[in-house]
Protein backbone atom coordinates (compact mmCIF):
# COMPACT_ATOMS: atom_id res chain seq x y z
CA UNK A 1 0.00 0.00 0.00
CA UNK A 2 1.34 3.40 -0.96
CA UNK A 3 1.13 6.25 1.48
CA UNK A 4 -1.10 9.06 0.24
CA UNK A 5 0.68 12.32 1.13
CA UNK A 6 -0.93 14.57 3.68
CA UNK A 7 0.13 17.40 5.94
CA UNK A 8 -1.61 20.15 7.83
CA UNK A 9 -1.48 23.44 5.99
CA UNK A 10 -1.31 26.85 7.63
CA UNK A 11 -5.05 27.14 6.92
CA UNK A 12 -5.69 23.88 8.77
CA UNK A 13 -3.66 25.08 11.76
CA UNK A 14 -5.41 28.44 11.88
CA UNK A 15 -8.78 26.72 11.69
CA UNK A 16 -7.81 24.37 14.52
CA UNK A 17 -6.70 27.27 16.72
CA UNK A 18 -9.85 29.31 16.13
CA UNK A 19 -12.09 26.29 16.60
CA UNK A 20 -10.39 25.32 19.86
CA UNK A 21 -11.03 28.80 21.23
CA UNK A 22 -14.64 28.59 20.04
CA UNK A 23 -15.17 25.16 21.61
CA UNK A 24 -13.65 26.24 24.93
CA UNK A 25 -15.82 29.34 25.09
CA UNK A 26 -19.13 28.29 23.54
CA UNK A 27 -19.37 24.50 23.71
CA UNK A 28 -17.55 23.33 26.83
CA UNK A 29 -19.66 25.44 29.25
CA UNK A 30 -22.81 23.52 28.25
CA UNK A 31 -21.31 20.01 28.17
CA UNK A 32 -21.78 18.97 31.79
CA UNK A 33 -25.44 20.09 31.87
CA UNK A 34 -26.25 18.28 28.61
CA UNK A 35 -24.72 15.12 30.08
CA UNK A 36 -26.37 15.50 33.48
CA UNK A 37 -29.84 16.28 32.13
CA UNK A 38 -29.64 13.96 29.11
CA UNK A 39 -30.72 16.92 27.01
CA UNK A 40 -29.88 17.93 23.46
CA UNK A 41 -27.16 20.65 23.66
CA UNK A 42 -29.21 23.27 21.82
CA UNK A 43 -27.07 26.23 22.88
CA UNK A 44 -23.93 24.50 21.65
CA UNK A 45 -25.57 23.47 18.40
CA UNK A 46 -26.85 27.01 17.81
CA UNK A 47 -23.32 28.33 18.36
CA UNK A 48 -22.01 25.80 15.84
CA UNK A 49 -24.60 26.96 13.32
CA UNK A 50 -23.51 30.55 13.92
CA UNK A 51 -19.96 29.39 13.14
CA UNK A 52 -21.34 27.72 9.97
CA UNK A 53 -19.92 24.35 11.01
CA UNK A 54 -22.80 22.26 9.55
CA UNK A 55 -21.80 23.64 6.15
CA UNK A 56 -18.26 22.24 6.24
CA UNK A 57 -19.05 18.86 4.71
CA UNK A 58 -21.62 20.06 2.17
CA UNK A 59 -20.49 20.96 -1.40
CA UNK A 60 -20.36 24.64 -2.29
CA UNK A 61 -22.88 24.08 -5.10
CA UNK A 62 -25.51 23.34 -2.44
CA UNK A 63 -24.75 26.10 0.04
CA UNK A 64 -21.91 24.41 1.87
CA UNK A 65 -18.26 25.21 2.42
CA UNK A 66 -16.93 22.17 0.55
CA UNK A 67 -14.18 21.70 3.14
CA UNK A 68 -11.68 18.88 2.73
CA UNK A 69 -11.92 15.86 5.03
CA UNK A 70 -8.94 16.85 7.15
CA UNK A 71 -10.68 20.14 7.96
CA UNK A 72 -13.80 18.19 8.88
CA UNK A 73 -11.71 15.87 11.05
CA UNK A 74 -10.22 18.86 12.87
CA UNK A 75 -13.74 20.15 13.49
CA UNK A 76 -14.89 16.80 14.91
CA UNK A 77 -11.82 16.54 17.12
CA UNK A 78 -11.96 20.04 18.56
CA UNK A 79 -15.70 19.94 19.28
CA UNK A 80 -15.41 16.45 20.82
CA UNK A 81 -12.54 17.68 22.98
CA UNK A 82 -15.15 19.91 24.65
CA UNK A 83 -18.38 17.92 24.22
CA UNK A 84 -18.65 14.61 22.37
CA UNK A 85 -22.45 14.90 22.24
CA UNK A 86 -22.25 18.16 20.31
CA UNK A 87 -19.67 16.66 17.95
CA UNK A 88 -21.85 13.70 17.05
CA UNK A 89 -24.79 16.03 16.45
CA UNK A 90 -22.77 17.65 13.67
CA UNK A 91 -21.42 14.36 12.35
CA UNK A 92 -24.76 12.57 12.12
CA UNK A 93 -26.29 15.03 9.65
CA UNK A 94 -23.22 14.67 7.43
CA UNK A 95 -23.50 10.87 7.68
CA UNK A 96 -27.15 10.97 6.66
CA UNK A 97 -26.41 13.30 3.75
CA UNK A 98 -23.50 11.31 2.30
CA UNK A 99 -25.89 9.03 0.36
CA UNK A 100 -27.70 12.13 -0.90
CA UNK A 101 -24.46 13.82 -1.99
CA UNK A 102 -23.08 10.73 -3.70
CA UNK A 103 -26.15 8.96 -5.09
CA UNK A 104 -29.31 11.10 -5.10
CA UNK A 105 -30.94 13.11 -7.87
CA UNK A 106 -30.07 16.77 -8.23
CA UNK A 107 -33.65 17.59 -7.19
CA UNK A 108 -33.12 15.90 -3.81
CA UNK A 109 -29.75 17.56 -3.41
CA UNK A 110 -31.21 20.99 -4.13
CA UNK A 111 -34.14 20.40 -1.78
CA UNK A 112 -32.23 19.20 1.30
CA UNK A 113 -28.49 19.88 1.24
CA UNK A 114 -28.80 23.69 1.58
CA UNK A 115 -31.05 23.24 4.62
CA UNK A 116 -28.53 20.94 6.28
CA UNK A 117 -25.69 23.33 5.45
CA UNK A 118 -27.50 26.27 7.03
CA UNK A 119 -28.48 24.31 10.15
CA UNK A 120 -32.18 24.75 9.38
CA UNK A 121 -32.52 20.97 9.09
CA UNK A 122 -30.87 18.09 10.91
CA UNK A 123 -30.74 14.52 9.63
CA UNK A 124 -30.34 10.95 10.92
CA UNK A 125 -29.06 7.70 9.43
CA UNK A 126 -31.49 4.76 9.64
CA UNK A 127 -29.60 1.52 9.02
CA UNK A 128 -29.49 -0.59 12.21
CA UNK A 129 -32.35 -2.75 13.42
CA UNK A 130 -32.89 -4.85 16.55
CA UNK A 131 -31.59 -7.98 14.79
CA UNK A 132 -29.66 -6.28 12.01
CA UNK A 133 -26.79 -4.24 13.41
CA UNK A 134 -23.51 -5.67 12.17
CA UNK A 135 -25.51 -8.03 9.91
CA UNK A 136 -27.08 -5.37 7.71
CA UNK A 137 -28.44 -7.91 5.21
CA UNK A 138 -30.77 -9.26 7.91
CA UNK A 139 -32.90 -6.09 8.00
CA UNK A 140 -36.68 -6.47 7.93
CA UNK A 141 -37.90 -2.95 7.17
CA UNK A 142 -39.82 -3.17 3.89
CA UNK A 143 -40.59 -0.70 1.11
CA UNK A 144 -43.26 -1.89 -1.32
CA UNK A 145 -43.90 -0.02 -4.58
CA UNK A 146 -47.41 1.39 -4.87
CA UNK A 147 -47.95 3.58 -7.91
CA UNK A 148 -45.71 6.64 -7.61
CA UNK A 149 -44.93 5.90 -3.95
CA UNK A 150 -43.33 3.30 -1.75
CA UNK A 151 -45.13 2.02 1.35
CA UNK A 152 -42.56 1.90 4.15
CA UNK A 153 -43.10 -0.45 7.08
CA UNK A 154 -40.74 -1.48 9.87
CA UNK A 155 -38.48 -0.11 12.56
CA UNK A 156 -34.91 1.07 13.08
CA UNK A 157 -32.96 1.04 16.33
CA UNK A 158 -30.14 3.11 17.84
CA UNK A 159 -30.93 6.17 15.74
CA UNK A 160 -28.82 9.17 16.69
CA UNK A 161 -30.78 12.43 16.79
CA UNK A 162 -34.12 10.59 16.68
CA UNK A 163 -36.91 13.02 17.38
CA UNK A 164 -34.68 16.01 16.64
CA UNK A 165 -33.96 15.34 12.97
CA UNK A 166 -36.15 16.68 10.20
CA UNK A 167 -35.20 13.96 7.70
CA UNK A 168 -34.05 10.35 7.90
CA UNK A 169 -31.96 8.37 5.43
CA UNK A 170 -33.62 4.96 5.66
CA UNK A 171 -32.56 1.60 4.26
CA UNK A 172 -35.32 -0.90 3.48
CA UNK A 173 -35.83 -4.17 1.62
CA UNK A 174 -37.50 -3.75 -1.77
CA UNK A 175 -36.79 -7.30 -3.00
CA UNK A 176 -36.92 -9.91 -0.20
CA UNK A 177 -35.58 -12.66 -2.47
CA UNK A 178 -32.38 -10.83 -3.43
CA UNK A 179 -30.56 -10.68 -0.08
CA UNK A 180 -28.27 -7.68 0.23
CA UNK A 181 -28.96 -6.86 -3.44
CA UNK A 182 -32.59 -6.30 -2.50
CA UNK A 183 -31.94 -3.35 -0.17
CA UNK A 184 -32.74 0.21 -1.26
CA UNK A 185 -32.20 3.66 0.23
CA UNK A 186 -34.77 6.42 0.81
CA UNK A 187 -34.89 9.96 2.17
CA UNK A 188 -37.86 10.24 4.52
CA UNK A 189 -39.21 13.41 6.10
CA UNK A 190 -40.07 13.22 9.79
CA UNK A 191 -43.49 14.75 9.15
CA UNK A 192 -44.61 11.90 6.90
CA UNK A 193 -45.37 9.72 9.91
CA UNK A 194 -42.04 8.70 11.43
CA UNK A 195 -42.78 7.54 14.98
CA UNK A 196 -40.11 8.01 17.64
CA UNK A 197 -39.77 5.71 20.66
CA UNK A 198 -38.71 7.00 24.09
CA UNK A 199 -35.07 8.00 24.17
CA UNK A 200 -32.54 5.51 25.52
CA UNK A 201 -31.04 6.17 28.96
CA UNK A 202 -27.40 5.80 27.96
CA UNK A 203 -24.08 5.52 29.76
CA UNK A 204 -22.41 8.17 27.62
CA UNK A 205 -23.15 10.71 24.88
CA UNK A 206 -26.12 11.58 27.04
CA UNK A 207 -26.65 14.92 25.32
CA UNK A 208 -27.15 13.15 22.01
CA UNK A 209 -30.68 11.68 21.79
CA UNK A 210 -30.83 8.03 20.71
CA UNK A 211 -34.07 6.15 20.09
CA UNK A 212 -35.85 3.72 17.85
CA UNK A 213 -37.98 4.97 14.98
CA UNK A 214 -40.81 3.14 13.24
CA UNK A 215 -42.81 3.39 10.03
CA UNK A 216 -46.42 2.25 9.96
CA UNK A 217 -47.18 2.03 6.23
CA UNK A 218 -46.05 5.58 5.51
CA UNK A 219 -45.91 6.82 1.94
CA UNK A 220 -42.56 7.82 0.49
CA UNK A 221 -42.56 9.38 -3.00
CA UNK A 222 -40.53 7.54 -5.63
CA UNK A 223 -38.61 10.77 -6.07
CA UNK A 224 -37.11 10.14 -2.63
CA UNK A 225 -35.46 6.88 -3.66
CA UNK A 226 -31.70 7.50 -3.37
CA UNK A 227 -29.86 5.87 -6.25
CA UNK A 228 -31.42 2.81 -7.86
CA UNK A 229 -33.46 0.04 -6.32
CA UNK A 230 -31.22 -2.68 -4.95
CA UNK A 231 -28.22 -0.37 -4.45
CA UNK A 232 -28.86 0.25 -0.74
CA UNK A 233 -26.23 -2.10 0.62
CA UNK A 234 -23.57 -0.61 -1.64
CA UNK A 235 -24.65 2.90 -0.62
CA UNK A 236 -24.55 1.99 3.07
CA UNK A 237 -21.04 0.50 2.93
CA UNK A 238 -19.72 3.30 0.71
CA UNK A 239 -21.10 5.80 3.23
CA UNK A 240 -19.66 4.12 6.31
CA UNK A 241 -16.22 3.96 4.68
CA UNK A 242 -16.35 7.75 4.40
CA UNK A 243 -17.75 8.45 7.84
CA UNK A 244 -15.60 6.16 10.00
CA UNK A 245 -12.57 8.49 9.83
CA UNK A 246 -14.61 11.28 11.41
CA UNK A 247 -15.64 8.91 14.22
CA UNK A 248 -11.92 8.35 14.63
CA UNK A 249 -11.55 12.13 14.92
CA UNK A 250 -14.28 12.28 17.53
CA UNK A 251 -12.45 9.60 19.52
CA UNK A 252 -9.15 11.49 19.20
CA UNK A 253 -10.87 14.63 20.47
CA UNK A 254 -12.24 12.80 23.51
CA UNK A 255 -8.77 11.44 24.26
CA UNK A 256 -7.15 14.87 23.83
CA UNK A 257 -9.71 16.46 26.11
CA UNK A 258 -8.88 13.92 28.82
CA UNK A 259 -5.14 14.51 28.39
CA UNK A 260 -5.59 18.27 28.69
CA UNK A 261 -7.53 17.95 31.94
CA UNK A 262 -5.02 15.45 33.36
CA UNK A 263 -2.03 17.65 32.47
CA UNK A 264 -3.64 20.66 34.17
CA UNK A 265 -4.42 18.64 37.27
CA UNK A 266 -0.93 17.12 37.47
CA UNK A 267 0.63 20.58 37.46
CA UNK A 268 -1.48 21.72 40.41
CA UNK A 269 -1.88 18.63 42.56
CA UNK A 270 0.96 18.06 45.03
CA UNK A 271 2.14 14.89 46.72
CA UNK A 272 5.28 14.28 48.75
CA UNK A 273 6.00 18.00 48.61
CA UNK A 274 6.00 18.47 44.84
CA UNK A 275 3.56 18.49 41.88
CA UNK A 276 2.59 14.99 40.83
CA UNK A 277 3.73 15.97 37.32
CA UNK A 278 7.26 15.46 38.68
CA UNK A 279 6.62 11.81 39.59
CA UNK A 280 8.26 9.60 36.99
CA UNK A 281 5.62 6.89 37.00
CA UNK A 282 2.88 9.41 36.25
CA UNK A 283 5.02 11.19 33.66
CA UNK A 284 5.40 7.88 31.85
CA UNK A 285 1.62 7.42 31.88
CA UNK A 286 0.95 10.82 30.32
CA UNK A 287 3.71 10.25 27.75
CA UNK A 288 2.09 7.01 26.60
CA UNK A 289 -1.34 8.65 26.47
CA UNK A 290 0.06 11.43 24.27
CA UNK A 291 1.88 8.96 22.00
CA UNK A 292 -1.18 6.78 21.44
CA UNK A 293 -3.39 9.79 20.76
CA UNK A 294 -0.97 11.25 18.23
CA UNK A 295 -0.69 7.88 16.46
CA UNK A 296 -4.49 7.67 16.25
CA UNK A 297 -4.70 11.26 15.00
CA UNK A 298 -2.11 10.60 12.29
CA UNK A 299 -3.82 7.43 11.06
CA UNK A 300 -7.14 9.26 11.04
CA UNK A 301 -5.68 12.07 8.92
CA UNK A 302 -4.26 9.41 6.60
CA UNK A 303 -7.75 7.97 6.09
CA UNK A 304 -9.15 11.46 5.51
CA UNK A 305 -6.46 12.17 2.94
CA UNK A 306 -7.51 9.06 1.00
CA UNK A 307 -11.03 10.48 0.73
CA UNK A 308 -9.68 13.86 -0.36
CA UNK A 309 -7.52 12.18 -3.02
CA UNK A 310 -10.29 9.95 -4.36
CA UNK A 311 -8.91 6.72 -2.84
CA UNK A 312 -6.89 5.89 -5.97
CA UNK A 313 -5.57 2.55 -4.66
CA UNK A 314 -8.83 1.38 -3.07
CA UNK A 315 -7.35 1.50 0.45
CA UNK A 316 -10.04 3.51 2.23
CA UNK A 317 -12.10 0.60 3.53
CA UNK A 318 -9.06 -0.88 5.27
CA UNK A 319 -7.35 2.32 6.42
CA UNK A 320 -10.65 3.79 7.59
CA UNK A 321 -11.34 0.65 9.64
CA UNK A 322 -7.84 0.84 11.12
CA UNK A 323 -8.28 4.51 12.01
CA UNK A 324 -11.65 4.00 13.65
CA UNK A 325 -10.43 0.96 15.61
CA UNK A 326 -7.16 2.50 16.79
CA UNK A 327 -8.69 5.85 17.68
CA UNK A 328 -11.62 4.43 19.63
CA UNK A 329 -9.49 1.95 21.56
CA UNK A 330 -7.08 4.80 22.27
CA UNK A 331 -9.90 7.01 23.55
CA UNK A 332 -11.06 4.27 25.91
CA UNK A 333 -7.53 3.63 27.21
CA UNK A 334 -6.54 7.28 27.54
CA UNK A 335 -9.72 8.36 29.32
CA UNK A 336 -9.44 5.46 31.75
CA UNK A 337 -5.86 6.48 32.53
CA UNK A 338 -6.95 10.10 32.95
CA UNK A 339 -9.45 9.03 35.60
CA UNK A 340 -6.65 7.11 37.31
CA UNK A 341 -4.32 10.11 37.22
CA UNK A 342 -6.91 12.27 38.97
CA UNK A 343 -7.47 9.62 41.61
CA UNK A 344 -10.65 10.06 43.64
CA UNK A 345 -11.39 13.35 41.92
CA UNK A 346 -11.41 11.59 38.57
CA UNK A 347 -14.22 9.38 39.81
CA UNK A 348 -16.45 12.37 40.55
CA UNK A 349 -18.43 14.65 38.29
CA UNK A 350 -16.43 17.63 39.54
CA UNK A 351 -14.01 16.90 36.70
CA UNK A 352 -14.98 15.95 33.13
CA UNK A 353 -12.69 12.94 32.75
CA UNK A 354 -15.34 10.50 33.95
CA UNK A 355 -17.67 11.89 31.26
CA UNK A 356 -14.92 11.52 28.68
CA UNK A 357 -14.49 7.89 29.72
CA UNK A 358 -18.22 7.19 29.40
CA UNK A 359 -18.38 8.99 26.05
CA UNK A 360 -15.35 7.12 24.70
CA UNK A 361 -17.02 3.72 24.99
CA UNK A 362 -19.55 4.30 22.23
CA UNK A 363 -16.81 5.04 19.70
CA UNK A 364 -15.82 1.37 19.98
CA UNK A 365 -19.39 0.34 19.13
CA UNK A 366 -21.17 2.55 16.62
CA UNK A 367 -20.53 2.82 12.88
CA UNK A 368 -19.26 -0.73 13.00
CA UNK A 369 -18.00 -2.35 16.20
CA UNK A 370 -14.27 -2.75 16.57
CA UNK A 371 -14.77 -6.48 16.15
CA UNK A 372 -16.25 -5.79 12.70
CA UNK A 373 -13.26 -3.55 11.92
CA UNK A 374 -10.99 -6.51 12.66
CA UNK A 375 -12.97 -8.62 10.19
CA UNK A 376 -12.64 -5.92 7.51
CA UNK A 377 -8.90 -5.53 8.04
CA UNK A 378 -8.15 -9.25 8.22
CA UNK A 379 -10.07 -9.88 5.00
CA UNK A 380 -7.87 -7.33 3.21
CA UNK A 381 -4.60 -8.51 4.70
CA UNK A 382 -5.31 -12.20 4.07
CA UNK A 383 -6.69 -11.60 0.61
Amino acid sequence: MENAPFALTDTHRQFRDSLRKFADEQVAPHAAAADRDSKFPQASFDACVEMELPALGIPEAYGGAGADMITQAIMAEEIARACASTAVTLLISKLAMLPVMNWASDELKQAYLPKIASGEYQASYGLSEADAGSDVAAMRTRAVKDGDDYILTGAKHWITNAGVSDVYTVFAVTDPEAGRRGISCFLVEAGWGVEVAPHEDKMGLRGSPTAGISFNEIRVPSSHLIGEEGKGFTIAMHTLDRSRPTIGSQAVGIAQGAIDVAVGYMGERKAFGKPIADLQGLRFMIAEMAMRTEAARTLTYRACSLIDNGDPEGELTTIGAMAKWLASDTAMSVTTDAVQLLGGYGYTKDFPVERFMRDAKITQIYEGTNQIQRVVIAKKVLG
